[in-house]
């Protein structure tokens, strides 16, 4: 895969303000490509995961992070990156404590239905720009407004021939938008939650669209192909063959003067 010529394509026809990113998940932190950059040796500092999806989408950087880059125990508990023996456990707790849940019970329903990895099943994550990745990737990621992921996902039906699923929990969403295509096999819509938005300055206007990168080809092919035949794009056309309606002032004029009939 050109995955240079696929994010030049991607940004060309959706016009996108930060770059489509890929994603691997890793061993061994070893595994890292010898350029990839970890905030702990760059800044000298932990951050969240989704501060990493800020460095690879708006920096451009191919970024690496290990449990000894993160800072964010929700998104650490999810991608197993604490000594936790009970992870679930620790999560809904955790929710209850911050008023995200009254009681454990309805805590631990949600945690356990989210994407998550079990502790140590991944050494290290890959955030990649398209343009720059080093290794194949395993899910792709491009943040866009609404009308961008509205392009997408038609190019998603265009080539799977179903609606795309969305996930939505407010809170963790690194895990959504992350594991869930990886454990999941399939396009996710998810809507970055308030992590994103304190620490990755992730804007109001800004939501996920992430897949398995095995459909990044087909994709393309759909954004080429679908709805091509009444003109969709983006941004989207708007309509204008039509005589606007004025107020009756405005009318009044235009019926003196002759520009309409009585």
């Amino acid at each position: 895969m050109d995955f240079k010529a696929a994010a030049t394509q991607l940004k060309e026809a959706l016009r996108l303000k930060t770059e489509p990113f890929g994603v691997a998940f890793l061993k061994e932190a070893s595994a890292l490509p010898e350029k990839t950059r970890r905030p702990s040796r760059v800044f000298g500092k932990r951050v969240t995961i989704c501060q990493g999806v800020t460095l690879a989408r708006i920096y451009g950087w191919p970024v690496g992070l290990t449990k000894d880059d993160l800072i964010c125990i929700p998104g650490m508990l999810a991608f197993g990156f604490t000594p936790a023996t009970d992870p679930i456990l620790e999560l809904g707790q955790l929710f209850c404590e911050v008023g995200f849940h009254p009681d454990l019970g309805p805590a631990l329903k949600e945690v356990a239905a989210m994407p998550r990895f079990e502790p140590e099943e991944v050494g290290a994550i890959y955030l990649c720009p398209l343009e720059r990745l080093a290794l194949q990737p395993d899910v792709i990621v491009v943040y866009g407004n609404p009308a961008q992921l509205v392009r997408l996902i038609q190019a998603a039906t265009f080539i799977l021939g179903e609606r795309v699923q969305g996930e939505f929990g407010g809170r963790v969403e690194c895990a959504s938008y992350l594991i869930g295509p990886y454990r999941r096999g399939e396009f996710l819509v998810s809507i970055p939650g308030l992590g994103d938005r304190i620490f990755s300055m992730t804007q109001d206007d800004e939501l996920v669209l992430s897949f398995p990168a095995k459909y990044l080809e087909g994709l393309l092919i759909g954004l080429k192909e679908a709805a091509r035949k009444i003109g969709a794009r983006y941004p989207v056309t708007v309509y204008q063959n039509f005589t606007p309606v004025f107020p009756s002032p405005y009318l009044e004029r235009a019926k003196k003067w002759g520009i309409i009939e009585e």
